[in-house]
């Protein structure tokens, strides 16, 4: 599918965000005032930005608040729901340690829960498609999870939790890729099946349906060459996780964990930019993309 720099940025952000509040919530690190303050905005930045970001590859981002009405069947509105969730038990959270120095853990944790809750919601929205074999997937779930866990982990300084997660993120993406690669040949999908006409006979493109280009091909047919989708994938494995555990075992003080966040949050968006690059949507089998 084509990647819009909306979504990456959207499911970038917003997933280091609320894995921030996710610790957080849970007490790590333990901060009051100013300092509070400072972890709390950085987290609140990147998560709301994220947000907003995803406002953007909206046709009418006027209408975005139609989206909490359908809560019982979209993905999309459960997550709306749950961000908000998040963000309202988190701020309150947040308030009682930066003015008043006080811990009320029990909004802390129904906070965390709720940013973690957001993420697998995120995660839904593309792992209920059907028609994308890649994210159709069970590990796609566990795939925004861990890495949002993990990124979430270095920002709030858990160094030791950090290169644990960083660990489990990377295996879990590189399982992901593996099993995305063969996801759309097990889906069994094909022509004769996306046409119903394979009770009649071998089904086969006379010619494609126009001459142009069109929306389904802008957005849902996109192609990208297997030997520079390999290279992505390691320039992603190696900023999102074995430069920041290298960087985190040599030395932990700020400045190097500030270098290792930043090289983790831009191998997340290459990975995210390949999540969305090597999506491949059933409309393609009718344009002889497969």
């Amino acid at each position: 599918m084509h990647p819009a720099p909306s979504v990456i940025l959207f499911s970038s952000l917003s997933g280091l965000g609320f894995g921030l509040l996710f610790w957080l919530g849970l007490g790590f690190p333990n901060v009051e005032g100013l300092v509070a303050f400072v972890f709390f905005a950085i987290a609140y930045a990147l998560a709301v930005g994220g947000l907003i970001a995803s406002t953007f590859h909206l046709g009418h981002p006027e209408r975005a608040l139609g989206a909490f009405t359908q809560w019982k069947t979209s993905w999309l509105s459960r997550e709306a729901w749950m961000s908000v969730g998040a963000l309202v038990f988190m701020g309150l959270y947040a308030a009682a340690l930066v003015f008043l120095n006080n811990h009320i853990p029990v909004l802390g944790f129904i906070g965390a829960a709720f940013s973690l809750a957001t993420v697998y919601t995120t995660s839904m929205i593309y792992g209920q498609l059907k028609t994308v074999p890649r994210w159709n997937m069970s590990l796609t779930s566990p795939m925004f999870l861990t890495i949002s866990v993990a990124g979430g982990a270095l920002i709030a300084g858990q160094i030791t939790a950090a290169l644990i997660l960083l660990v489990i993120a990377g295996l879990v993406q590189v399982a992901y890729w593996v099993s995305g690669d063969k996801a759309f040949a097990n889906s069994g999908t094909d022509m004769a099946s996306a046409t119903g006409l394979g009770n009649i006979g071998s089904v086969t493109a006379f010619e494609p349906p126009h001459t142009g280009t069109n929306y389904l091909l802008k957005e849902m047919v996109h192609v990208i060459g297997r030997k520079h989708a390999l290279k992505l994938r390691v320039i992603a494995l190696i900023l999102m996780v074995v430069l920041p555990v290298v960087l985190l075992l040599l030395s932990q003080n700020h400045f190097v964990a500030l270098v290792a966040a930043v090289s983790h949050l831009i191998g997340v968006m290459a990975s995210r930019w390949l999540f969305f690059a090597e999506a491949e949507h059933v409309v393609g089998l009718y344009y002889g993309k497969r």
